[in-house]
C-alpha cells in the first residue's frame, strides 16, 4: 500500500492525481455556476402543489424556482409597486390581466392554469354534520368560521359569494375570522382558532389537513369560478428558464401533480361537483 501512495504521489502520476483533484473542486462550482433561478410569486393556495412541481423541476433541469406564497391581491400590489418577481400565479386571472393591461408582462405570456374549489373542512373531533353543507356553519356550535380575506384573496370571495348563495351570509358574518390568504385561513382552523373553515380543497388535500379532519366541497355553482392564471412579468431577467417553466406547467405529468392537489384545468371545471366527508 505505501509503495502504491508513493508511485501515486511521484512523476506523471503526481500531475494526473492532481489534474483529478482539481476537477473535484472546479466542476461542482461549474454546475452550480450554470444552473439558473427564477422567483415566482405563487397563490398560497398553490403551497404544497408547487413544492412538489418545484423539485421535480429541478431535478430535470438542474435550475431552481424560488417560491414566494401569499394573497393574490398582494402580490399585485407588490408587482405594481416593482417587487423582483420573474413570475406571477395568481388564484385569480383578473390580476395578471390588469398587470398585462399595465404593461407590467411580457405580451402573450398569461396562461390559466386551473380552476380552484373550495370546500368546507373541520378537525376530526368536531361533532358538526357536513352532509348539511354549509347551513351548518349557522349552528350554535359553531363560534368562529374561517375563511380568507374577500378583500384580496380570491378564496375569500368565493367564500363570501358562496355563503350569500345559501342566504347564510348575514347570519354567519359575526362568525368570520379571516386570515391575510388562504393558508393562514388553513391554520386558523387547523390550530382551533376557528371551530370550521371554507378553505381551498388543494390544502385540504395536503398531508398536514387531510390527516387531521374532513371535508365536503362546496358546490361549485354556489360560487364564481376561481379561474387561476400564471403570467411572466416584463421585468424578469430570466423570461427564457420562465418559459421553460411555464412549459413545465402544461406537461400531463405536471398536469397530474395539480390533478392530485385537487386543481382542476378551467375547461375541466365546468359544472363539476366533488366532495367528501
Amino acid at each position: 500500500m505505501k509503495l502504491t501512495l508513493a508511485r501515486i504521489n511521484s512523476g506523471p502520476a503526481k500531475t494526473f492525481h492532481a489534474f483529478v483533484l482539481l476537477l473535484i473542486l472546479i466542476l461542482p462550482a461549474a454546475t452550480q455556476a450554470g444552473a439558473r433561478e427564477i422567483t415566482v410569486a405563487a397563490a398560497a393556495d398553490l403551497t404544497f402543489a408547487f413544492h412538489d412541481i418545484s423539485d421535480r423541476f429541478q431535478r430535470q433541469t438542474g435550475d431552481t424556482v424560488e417560491l414566494s406564497f401569499g394573497s393574490s391581491g398582494n402580490f399585485f400590489s407588490q408587482i405594481r409597486n416593482g417587487a423582483p418577481y420573474d413570475m406571477f400565479f395568481s388564484a385569480d386571472v383578473q390580476y395578471p390581466r390588469k398587470l398585462e393591461a399595465a404593461g407590467l408582462t411580457e405580451p402573450g405570456t398569461i396562461y390559466e392554469y386551473a380552476a380552484g374549489r373550495i370546500v368546507v373542512w373541520v378537525p376530526d373531533a368536531s361533532k358538526l354534520d357536513l352532509h348539511r353543507g354549509l347551513a351548518v356553519l349557522a349552528d350554535s356550535a359553531v363560534h368562529r368560521i374561517a375563511i380568507a380575506n374577500p378583500q384580496h384573496a380570491p378564496y375569500g370571495r368565493a367564500a363570501v359569494a358562496a355563503l350569500r348563495h345559501e342566504q347564510l351570509y348575514e347570519r354567519v358574518r359575526d362568525k368570520l375570522v379571516m386570515g391575510e390568504d388562504i393558508s393562514q385561513t388553513a391554520q386558523f382552523v387547523q390550530s382551533g382558532n376557528a371551530d370550521a373553515g371554507i378553505v381551498a380543497v388543494s390544502l385540504a388535500l395536503a398531508p398536514a389537513m387531510k390527516a387531521k379532519g374532513r371535508f365536503i366541497e362546496i358546490p361549485a355553482v354556489d360560487y364564481p369560478p376561481i379561474i387561476q392564471a400564471a403570467v411572466i412579468l416584463k421585468s424578469s431577467r430570466e423570461k427564457e428558464l420562465a418559459h421553460r417553466f411555464l412549459n413545465f406547467l402544461k406537461q400531463p405529468d405536471t398536469l397530474e401533480v395539480m390533478r392530485k392537489y385537487g386543481f382542476a384545468l378551467p375547461k375541466e371545471a365546468a359544472g363539476s361537483e366533488r366532495g367528501r366527508d
